[in-house]
């Protein structure tokens, strides 16, 4: 195998995902995933992270083309996320005299997930860990995204191995640096990656890049997606602004419709953003779009406009399936507004209502509700809608 060297003694010894469809078995994969796992080669042997149990035996032979049989003494377990410590027993079994470093918060999971409860080494913020050249400092990040994450710094060398955070979906397809990369392929794929995995704890987020501010750092070695040695300011200049809500002026539009009365509705509105300068404009139909989409335009674009025909007095199902999501990952600061249309009985816009109050953003413009197609009266109000939308953004 080619060895990819972070510095002189670290290794990374991750795998690539080209075969799980669905990442947590919800999050659609079309490029894949990276786990990435590093090997620190010193007078003590440290592991930072492991992979997803699948790729056991090609992440073994990963690390053996670098120990060629030595030992490992130390595993960092940053994250106890199953496709970061899915390798955990496999590691225990090949080199059991290992010490499996991690905080309070880590144990338990350890413990819960894969009945390991010894050879363990409890470390706390600031804690130092001295592997002969190279000095290990660890700092929590708690909900980044789950409740025992931390990174670990490699002092001497800058390198900060930071788990989830400033990861990305999609494949390393031969580059592994940022250098290497069209990073036009990760732009979006990073922001569904933070948007959907670590966006709803964007004020933990916030929180965690106040306290790594303080931290030299000339790498960022994160467990998914590039690690970045060149432009560290690309990976978090986007986290900065990503996890204070801060957006584009454009528009997602999400609908749900049976027999195209609501979508005509959605062109109307978009067609008449589109003559009031608005560029970014993008139309979702719910039954056919991922929520993973839609939530990754949210954190890109201020407004959202959303409708819905009436499906069994209630909203269409897919919206509603949707709009669920919205409302958990608890995102904020944007400008609202809502339509659909009915046949006999309403029901879709009454309860798009409902969202609207439980979310709490801006509700641009009075809900519209056709009956049947779209007509004059209603037509009119869909441009005024778009109009009011575009004065907002355009402000």
């Amino acid at each position: 195998m080619h060895q990819v060297k972070l510095s002189e003694n670290i290794h990374y010894v991750g795998v690539n995902d080209r075969k799980t469809h669905l990442f947590e078995n919800y999050w659609p994969l079309e490029n894949g995933m990276a786990y990435n796992s590093y090997l620190i080669d010193d007078e003590k042997v440290a592991l930072v992270d492991t992979v997803e149990r699948g790729f056991i035996e090609e992440y073994l032979d990963n690390i053996d083309a670098i120990l060629e049989g030595r030992a490992i003494d130390y595993l960092i377990i940053n994250h106890m996320e199953p496709d970061h410590s899915g390798a955990i027993r496999a590691i225990v079994n090949k080199y059991p005299n290992i010490t499996l470093v991690g905080n309070k918060k880590t144990f338990p999971m350890l413990a819960n997930f894969y009945n390991i409860q010894e050879n363990t080494l409890e470390i706390a913020e600031g804690s130092e860990l001295s592997l002969g050249k190279h000095t290990l400092t660890f700092y929590m990040i708690p909900m980044v995204h789950w409740p025992e994450t931390m990174v670990t710094y490699v002092k001497e060398e800058k390198i900060l191995f930071s788990a989830d955070a400033f990861g990305s979906f999609g494949t390393l397809n031969g580059g592994i640096f940022d250098d290497e990369l069209n990073l036009d392929f990760y732009e979006d794929e990073m922001l569904r990656y933070f948007s959907n995995i670590v966006g709803k704890y964007c004020p933990h987020t916030q929180r965690a890049l106040a306290k790594l501010e303080g931290v030299d750092i000339r790498m960022i070695a994160a467990t998914h997606g590039p690690i970045w040695r060149t432009d560290l300011n690309y990976v978090l200049e986007r986290y900065k602004k990503w996890s204070s809500y801060e957006t584009d002026p454009g528009v997602v539009i999400l609908y749900g419709t049976m027999y195209g009365n609501t979508e005509k509705m959605a062109d109307t509105i978009a067609r008449q953003l589109s003559l009031r300068g608005i560029k970014d404009i993008k139309i979702y139909d719910a039954s056919k779009t991922h929520p993973s989409i839609i939530i990754r335009d949210l954190f890109k674009y201020k407004g959202f406009i959303v409708g819905s025909c009436a499906y069994n007095n209630e909203m269409f199902p897919s919206v509603e399936n949707i709009l669920t999501k919205i409302e958990h990952m608890g995102v904020k600061n944007h400008l609202l507004g809502i339509f659909g249309s009915f046949s006999w009985n309403g029901g879709g816009v009454k309860n798009l209502k409902k969202f609207a109050d439980n979310i709490k953003w801006d509700l641009v413009y009075d809900p519209i509700e056709e009956k049947g197609s779209l007509k004059g009266d209603k037509f009119a109000m869909c441009v005024n809608l778009a109009n009011e939308m575009a004065d907002r953004l355009l402000g």
